[in-house]
C-alpha cells in the first residue's frame, strides 16, 4: 500500500512540473548583470596572452569609428574556465573558448541568465580558433552590439517619457528616458538634451520633403549639407552674438568638422532604408565639439525622409557609452 501511495505521488509530482501540454517548464534564470559594452572572455591565462588573446583583441576592442579619440568596442574582462561559475556566469555577454572540439561556432541565448548572448568557439588547435574569430568578426561583434542596445533600450523603459507631441506632429514614436528635457520644438522638429557627468547629450529629430535628398554619388554631401543648415538655425555656441574689439559680430554655430571624414553606409532602421552618417561637429568661433551619430530613414509612404541624429559633448571622459544610448533611441524609433 505504502509503494502504491508512493508511486502516485511521484506520479502527481512529475505531472504538476509539467504545463498543460505536458511540457517541462522552462528552467528559471536569473537577471543577467555587467556593465554596457562589457564582454567577459572564458579563456585559459595562456591562451589569452597568445595568438588567440590577439585576435579576440584585434576584433573586439578595435577603436570605433567617429569618436574625438580612440575607444574601444568593448572592455574585455578574461576568466579561466576553472573560475568560470557562479555571478560570473551572469554576465550579459560572453565569448567562450572551448580547445580540443571539432572547429565550430555556437551562438546561444539565455545559456546561464537572461537576457544573455553567448558566443562559443571550438578548434582542436589555436590555428582553429583564431581562423572563427577572423571569419565571424563582424557577426560576432554584431551580435554583442545589438544586445547592449537592447539592454540600454530596456533600461530607458522603466522611466520612459511622456512627449505624445512628437506622434502627433510627426507620426512617429520613439523610446527614451523621462531624463530628456526638451529644448527646442518647431512644427516637424524637436531637440532633446541632458545633462551629463562633465557636458550634454542631444538628439534631434525632423522630417523632410521627399525630394530633399537624392540617391547618387553626392548623397552624403547633401546630408551634411541639410545638417549643418539645421546646426546653423538651431544649435547656437556660447559666443553665438557676442561682439569682437572690433565691433563685429560673432557667429557661432554647430557644424561638421571637414578636417574628419565623416563615415558614410546604408542600413535598416524600422524595416526602412536609411543613411548612416558618423563623424565629428564643431562650433565655429568656439572650441566645442564631439561625436555625432544621423540616421535618414526613407519614408515612402508618407513620401518623405525622417532625420533622426543624437550627438555628445562630453570633455575629458570616453563617449562611447553614451553614443550607444543615443543609438539605442534612435533604432527604437517607429514610423506610422
Amino acid at each position: 500500500m505504502k509503494k502504491i501511495l508512493l508511486s502516485t505521488l511521484v506520479l502527481l509530482l512529475v505531472f504538476s512540473c509539467k504545463d498543460n501540454k505536458g511540457k517541462a517548464p522552462a528552467k528559471f534564470l536569473q537577471d543577467s548583470s555587467g556593465n554596457i559594452n562589457h564582454v567577459s572572455v572564458i579563456l585559459e591565462n595562456d591562451l589569452w596572452n597568445g595568438r588567440i588573446g590577439d585576435a579576440i583583441r584585434d576584433v573586439l576592442t578595435k577603436p570605433i569609428y567617429g569618436l574625438p579619440q580612440d575607444e574601444p568596442m568593448f572592455t574585455l574582462s578574461q576568466i579561466p574556465p576553472q573560475v568560470f561559475s557562479g555571478f560570473v556566469t551572469k554576465n550579459r555577454t560572453i565569448l567562450k573558448i572551448e580547445m580540443g572540439k571539432d572547429a565550430n561556432i555556437e551562438f546561444k541565448e539565455d545559456q546561464y541568465a537572461k537576457p544573455q548572448k553567448v558566443v562559443v568557439l571550438s578548434g582542436k588547435s589555436r590555428e582553429d580558433i583564431i581562423g572563427l574569430i577572423k571569419e565571424n568578426a563582424d557577426k560576432i561583434t554584431e551580435i554583442f552590439r545589438n544586445t547592449e542596445i537592447a539592454e540600454r533600450q530596456r533600461q530607458m523603459a522603466k522611466s520612459p517619457h511622456k512627449f505624445e507631441q512628437i506622434k502627433e506632429k510627426l507620426g512617429l514614436t520613439m523610446a527614451f528616458s523621462s531624463i530628456y528635457e526638451i529644448a527646442k520644438e518647431r512644427d516637424n522638429f524637436f531637440w532633446f538634451r541632458k545633462n551629463i557627468t562633465t557636458g550634454h547629450s542631444h538628439f534631434m529629430i525632423y522630417d523632410l520633403p521627399y525630394d530633399a535628398i537624392k540617391r547618387n554619388d553626392s548623397t552624403i554631401v547633401q546630408i551634411i549639407k541639410i545638417r549643418d543648415s539645421l546646426g546653423k538655425q538651431y544649435f547656437k555656441g556660447r559666443l553665438d552674438g557676442n561682439v569682437n574689439a572690433d565691433g563685429t559680430k560673432i557667429s557661432s554655430y554647430m557644424i561638421t568638422e571637414d578636417a574628419y571624414t565623416p563615415f558614410h553606409g546604408e542600413t535598416i532602421i524600422d524595416n526602412k532604408p536609411a543613411f548612416e552618417t558618423k563623424g565629428i561637429w564643431e562650433l565655429t568661433n568656439d572650441f566645442m565639439g564631439g561625436a555625432f551619430v544621423n540616421y535618414t530613414i526613407e519614408d515612402k509612404v508618407n513620401k518623405r525622409w525622417v532625420g533622426v541624429e543624437g550627438f555628445v559633448f562630453a570633455p575629458s571622459v570616453e563617449k562611447r557609452n553614451y553614443m550607444l544610448e543615443l543609438e539605442a533611441i534612435i533604432k527604437s524609433i517607429k514610423i506610422d
